[in-house]
């Protein structure tokens, strides 16, 4: 089997929609095929999939958990459009403190991006697929 590089671009919100999950379960399908995902790139409303802040009800599957979890076993960086995600209140700490806001809530393991690091991604990956 040929082994490809992918990049995922998530455009659904974490909750609300099937799209972020979607996006989910096919991400892991493609590393348990031996497939390398780089990246996922969160874009419009799934920049909330980055939320520290979501409490999901406790008979519900945790999605940002999970983009963790996935992050942390498999190298995957999660990229939150940061234009995208200073619109929805979506901020890292140091985009809280460069527009003097006493507040973060960027989920451990997301890191914020501009539009170029997925314009890079289309260039570099075998694969890019949008959700």
């Amino acid at each position: 089997m040929n082994r490809l590089t992918y990049t995922l671009v998530v455009n659904g919100s974490v909750y609300g929609g099937q799209s972020a999950r979607n996006a989910y379960q096919f991400a892991n399908a493609l590393v348990a095929r031996g497939h390398t995902l780089v990246s996922v790139f969160f874009y419009k409303e799934g920049v909330t999939n980055g939320s520290a802040l979501t409490v999901p009800a406790n008979d519900e599957f945790d999605l940002v958990k999970g983009w963790q979890r996935l992050a942390k076993e498999h190298g995957v960086r999660l990229e939150t459009c940061v234009a995208a995600a200073l619109r929805r209140g979506i901020l890292s700490e140091e985009e809280s403190s460069l527009h003097g806001l006493d507040g973060h809530n960027l989920a451990a393991g997301f890191e914020q991006a501009g539009l170029g690091s997925l314009a890079e991604a289309m260039l570099v990956q075998d694969r890019v697929v949008q959700f």
